[in-house]
């Protein structure tokens, strides 16, 4: 056993870049011991949360359930909005009931067994789902699975902050990142195989696989080595409101980070409309959208762990530099789409675009997440999470619905440069931010 932790200690300071994995900056010492412990159980829980959340994709996978039982049309359209903004803004609701609880690794494991059982749900639907009522109960189980990603999400967060140190978060989310992008990779090799849309059995069996993607999570988080922490400060959900105004009224800060994570919506609002370029200039159907999601993990592989790196060591210039890049894909996006000849005509040239902005939107999850951890202090991390999510989670439903108009109004190449100009302004407004890896 001894032989084992002390080869786990180095591959650890291996992937880590750390010469002492005992040397910790705002974790208890008890902490600091199991952190190469907690390091991997953090990176294969991601692992399979990421396997789940790309092969129940609102954006890919679960139109096709829709299709495939005779929904409605409509209903398809509300596929991400619920999807995004369900796990987002419950979520100042459940920080104080969460701060309440000495381990809150507890509520990361009921969330993903929640999100396990919805995506058994969906799969059954997939075989015997039926016309209006059972749209209905795909878009009902997708709302009991957003809700429950957002509780797993302030959880994952809260335990981060308590057991891997400052310094070597942004490193465990680059990893992270990187094996997520392999396991894109093999969903979207998955799906190539398939000339049209996949049909009943394949749907179950790629919401069947996310089920036990979720279980994954949800064990190695309870296997995960948590000290119990101040319970101090819990509050119901009016009071967690009321904090929460409080907190954006006096912490200048605070309130400067989520103007600027709203503006850098512009990356994750731009990522649909560059593929839905490549569909019709192209006229590609599932074979185009296997090759973009195969694009997607090879960048994500190629992205994370860079990212991380330059998010331990300031993550306030990575929020800067991928507003720039979000703002360069999507005019060289726009750019492309106004070109004539037929190699425009051609699913790739979006492909290569649609890469680059997911390495620039990998950078702007990656920022956000380390410099909102590191910004909030132990004591009030949930709270601080919760409250930036729920504001962004309000934000996505408005800017969303902006876009559409837009997108109707001006067409998908006049809308990415005008999402370029967003990405522009966030790049402006991050530069102001203060450092907080110091």
């Amino acid at each position: 056993m001894a032989e084992r932790e002390i080869s786990q200690s180095r591959l650890y300071e291996r992937l880590t870049g750390d010469d002492d994995s005992r040397m910790c900056k705002d974790i208890p010492d008890a902490a600091c011991r199991e952190q190469p412990h907690n390091f991997f159980l953090h990176l294969f829980a991601a692992l399979g949360n990421k396997l789940a959340d790309e092969l129940s994709s609102a954006r890919l996978v679960l139109p096709w359930l829709l299709g495939v039982i005779g929904a409605p049309l409509w209903m398809v359209g509300l596929l991400v909005p619920i999807r995004e903004s369900g796990a987002l803004l419950p979520q100042l609701f459940v920080a104080g009931f969460i701060r309440l609880k000495p381990q809150r690794k507890w509520a990361w494991v009921i969330g993903g067994v929640i999100q396990a059982l919805a995506a058994a749900s969906l799969a059954l639907l997939a075989l015997y789902g039926q016309g209006s009522l059972g749209g209905a109960l795909v878009l009902a189980t997708l709302i009991a699975l957003s809700l429950a990603r957002g509780l797993s999400s302030i959880a994952t967060k809260d335990v981060l902050g308590k057991t891997i140190a400052k310094g070597r978060r942004g490193n465990l989310l680059g990893w992270s990142g990187s094996v997520a992008g392999a396991v894109t990779l093999a969903a979207g090799g998955t799906l190539m195989l398939f000339e049209e849309r996949p049909g009943e059995l394949a749907l179950a069996a790629l919401l069947g696989i996310a089920a036990l993607g979720w279980l994954l999570n949800a064990a190695c988080a309870a296997r995960i080595k948590e000290e119990p922490g101040a319970v101090e400060g819990g509050e119901n959900a009016w009071n967690s409101i009321k904090l929460g105004l409080r907190l954006l009224r006096d912490d200048r800060a605070f309130l400067h980070f989520n103007l600027s994570r709203s503006l850098l919506l512009a990356s994750a609002l731009a990522l649909p409309y560059v593929a839905l370029l490549g569909q019709q200039q192209s006229g590609a159907e599932l074979g185009g959208l296997g090759v973009l999601v195969v694009m997607s993990g090879v960048a994500g592989m190629l992205a994370n762990p860079v990212w991380g790196k330059r998010a331990d060591a300031s993550s306030r210039t990575v929020l800067r530099d991928t507003g720039l890049g979000a703002a360069t894909c999507c005019l060289l996006g726009a750019g492309i789409a106004w070109l004539p000849g037929e190699w425009t005509q051609t699913v790739w040239p979006y492909a290569i675009v649609y890469a680059l902005l997911v390495i620039v939107h990998a950078g702007v999850r990656l920022g956000r997440q380390t410099y909102l951890v590191d910004m909030a202090g132990q004591d009030r991390r949930a709270l601080y999470v919760a409250l930036s999510n729920t504001l962004t989670g309000g934000m996505m439903l408005l800017v969303g619905g902006a876009t559409g108009v837009l997108a109707q109004w001006l067409g998908t190449a006049s809308l990415l440069v005008a999402l370029a100009f967003m990405a522009l302004a966030a790049a402006a407004s991050a530069v102001r931010l203060p450092e907080v890896e110091q």
